[in-house]
């Protein structure tokens, strides 16, 4: 990992993603004006869907734990649509997510856990945005593999670009109208996100053994096209696929729209050495959850 000790450009441009949170939040009240025509809607549910699968397709499963290989191609695409959603770029992102919560999942040094610093309905308001607004949004360290990676780091160090090339093609196309679904879209997007962090980690089914509150969410899972089988990721964090359980000892694959989009990179050639937990891995992780539940 890179030591923390970042230029001040770098925090510049990082301090900026509290700020766009407030922008698009306060731009999606624009369609109380405007209305939206069915046109409208259709814009501001395709940059939902299409931006989601940047951020759970490339952003997490391919480039935080590289559950599938791609070519640098996918990476950077990927990496421009995910970061048009206003959630910082893949370095940050990966600085976040390995260092400020798989290593201390639930615990201290969670910076999103709906468990600490704080509980209950606080917790998850901490969770959901809080951590993100305290004016402390720089990842204590940001990882080496991505930083050596120079079309990633410069995606990363210009994250507000594609959001606001976003906005502007938006404008472009409807005029307020359509940048009003843009800014809701946005703001719907970011929630959605949020829900694993909070929600995914307090209500939902566990069967899986872990060392956290990791909960397998339905709701999750439709609002981020599969990234709701929170427990199973927690299990097998390099996991292609999130969308498995286990029912009266049998495994039950689940709707996962991000892993059936990875295969569809496999077909075309653009995604290779998908990951998979063995069923025996799988029965015997749940198996583990099943004596401690007896215990």
């Amino acid at each position: 990992m890179v030591v923390n000790k970042y230029p001040r450009l770098l925090v510049l441009s990082y301090n900026l993603g509290p700020l766009q949170v407030v922008i698009f939040h306060l731009g999606a009240l624009l369609p109380l004006m405007t209305g939206l025509s069915w046109q409208a809607l259709l814009w501001g549910f395709m940059l939902y869907v299409i931006r989601m699968l940047g951020i759970t397709g490339i952003y997490h499963r391919l480039i935080i734990h590289k559950s599938y290989q791609a070519p640098k191609i996918v990476k950077w695409v990927g990496s421009f649509i995910a970061s048009s959603a206003g959630q910082m770029g893949p370095n940050w992102w990966k600085g976040h997510h390995i260092q400020g919560h798989h290593n201390h999942s639930d615990m201290a040094g969670d910076r999103h856990s709906p468990h600490t610093p704080y509980k209950g309905l606080k917790g998850f308001l901490w969770a959901q945005f809080g951590w993100l607004m305290t004016g402390d949004s720089m990842p204590h360290s940001l990882p080496a593999d991505v930083e050596a990676d120079w079309g990633l780091k410069l995606i990363d160090r210009l994250h507000f670009v594609p959001l606001l090339l976003l906005g502007a093609v938006s404008f472009w196309m409807g005029g307020l109208e359509f940048l009003g679904a843009f800014f809701l879209s946005t703001t719907i997007l970011f929630h959605g996100v949020a829900l694993v962090n909070s929600l995914a980690h307090t209500a939902g089914e566990q069967p899986f053994t872990t060392t956290d509150y990791s909960r397998n969410n339905w709701f999750v899972a439709v609002a981020t096209l599969g990234e709701g089988w929170h427990n199973l990721h927690h299990a097998f964090q390099w996991s292609a696929r999130h969308g498995f359980s286990v029912k009266d000892g049998k495994v039950v694959r689940l709707p996962d729209p991000t892993y059936w989009f990875i295969l569809l990179l496999e077909k075309l050639h653009l995604a290779s050495d998908l990951k998979l937990p063995s069923e025996v891995e799988l029965l015997q992780a749940a198996s583990e959850t099943s004596a401690l539940q007896k215990a």
